[in-house]
């Protein structure tokens, strides 16, 4: 599979950790950075990581910072995306078999590497429902089509 994953500075460990891994698991992985420790601002590479899904690019995006939270947020900003933000890989399998989630995202100063790898595990071998879920998900690309609740 094509994995598109990219972070910010405090967590530049934990996504080459993982960009390792998913090689040596035979995935095709793009890194979209930073390559260092420097300081940045992670909306940049979460915007990064939306377009280059967006593009069809990649299958699947990581989406790592230091709480998971500003990037995910970033990330969502995209119609085309839809990034759950996950710390144990039940909620990584619910968010690709009810939302049709094609990025995930993480936070690296609340998550090992164990319970990282576990979290895209369940992420990657995940399908989605389609059925009743299908419609609701086409209204998170549209939002102007959601009805006002009763």
């Amino acid at each position: 599979m094509k994995i598109a994953i990219a972070s910010d500075h405090a967590a530049i460990d934990l996504k080459a950790a993982l960009a390792e891994w998913l090689r040596q698991d035979g995935h095709e992985v793009a890194d979209l950075g930073p390559d260092g420790p420097a300081s940045v601002d992670y909306p940049d590479y979460g915007y990064a990581l939306a377009d280059h899904l967006a593009a069809g690019h990649a299958e699947r995006g990581i989406a790592l910072c230091g709480s998971g939270i500003g990037i995910s947020i970033a990330v969502n900003r995209h119609p085309a995306v839809r990034c759950a933000l996950v710390a144990e890989p039940v909620s990584a399998a619910l968010a690709r078999e009810h939302n049709d989630a094609n990025a995930l995202a993480m936070g690296a100063r609340l998550i090992g590497i164990d319970m990282a790898r576990a979290c895209v595990a369940a992420f990657l071998a995940t399908h989605f429902a389609g059925g009743r879920h299908q419609r609701r998900v086409a209204k998170l690309a549209t939002p102007q089509t959601a009805k006002e609740p009763a």
